[in-house]
């Protein structure tokens, strides 16, 4: 967005609603760049990140989690947890942040155009997989079938509520909540994530998985995948990794020669496995 990549451009939180209510809350900011240009030059494709500017704190990566159908405005959603992520959550709508980016690869919607489309999420990592999901359904007649898997801990912690009770009045879309503990009213999966995906055992025929959330669940999710013949070219997740330039300079996020900011977020199974000879 600007010349030197170094340098955010400034932006304006239009709006923030709070996801969840859990232990460490969720919110999600939506922010609009101040200059008009570039407001009508930025562009990013789903599973693209941004650096957050908080002026006086610091600086965080977050995965944008609106849909590039969405016009004039990108949002993140913001788990609280540090010292950067508790001072956006301290912010008010009006508030000027700084922008960089959109920074990374991205997951590629139009060559699977014509597939299933499988998601599955856990906590705080819906949020790149939200931009995803928007898009497809903003393209619904481009894929066939879609299937979300979504979980968190408790009901407190589950996020995009008001989302998925909308998507569940819809017939070409399938979404299969779970929380880890059983809590009265509950009448979804209860269990992890990885063990809702085995017991609803979807076919791997024409489709492809994207998975994001804590590590361990990705490690079973991955691991269930394939117990279930999905191969490693049809499986992807997105990895976070502390960043702290998004251009490949800093070596924050390098896995061997693998910079996670220029060569993913987004990586297939198979792509993930030759990084994690690295590790």
């Amino acid at each position: 967005m600007n010349k030197n990549p170094y340098m955010p451009i400034l932006a304006t939180i239009s709006s923030i609603k709070l996801e969840s209510t859990g232990e460490r809350p969720i919110k999600t900011f939506k922010m609009v760049l101040q200059d008009e240009n570039a407001r009508k030059n930025f562009s990013f494709l789903p599973g693209q990140f941004v650096m957050v500017s908080i002026f006086g704190t610091g600086e965080s990566t977050f995965a944008i989690s609106s849909s590039p159908t969405q016009k004039d405005y990108i949002e993140v959603s913001v788990l609280k947890y540090g010292k950067n992520t508790q001072a956006l959550h301290q912010a008010d709508v009006g508030d000027t942040v700084g922008l960089r980016g959109p920074y990374g690869n991205s997951f590629d919607v139009k060559g699977w155009e014509g597939k299933n489309i499988l998601f599955i999420g856990g906590g705080i990592g819906q949020a790149p997989l939200r931009s995803v999901i928007n898009y497809t359904l903003d393209n619904r007649d481009k894929y066939k079938n879609i299937d979300i898997i979504y979980g968190a801990r408790t009901t407190k912690d589950l996020c995009y509520k008001d989302e998925f009770a909308e998507m569940k009045q819809r017939d070409d879309v399938q979404t299969h909540l779970s929380i880890d503990v059983e809590e009265e009213g509950w009448d979804e999966f209860v269990g992890f994530v990885p063990a809702n995906l085995k017991r609803l055992n979807p076919s791997p025929k024409n489709t492809i998985a994207l998975t994001c959330g804590p590590p361990i669940m990705i490690k079973f999710v991955l691991q269930n995948l394939e117990e279930l013949g999905f191969t490693e070219e049809q499986i992807f997740t997105t990895l976070e990794m502390r960043m702290k330039c998004g251009i490949g300079i800093c070596g924050r996020c390098n896995i061997g020669n693998t910079y996670v900011c220029i060569d993913g977020p987004v990586f297939s199974l198979k792509q993930l496995k030759k990084i994690e000879g690295d590790m």
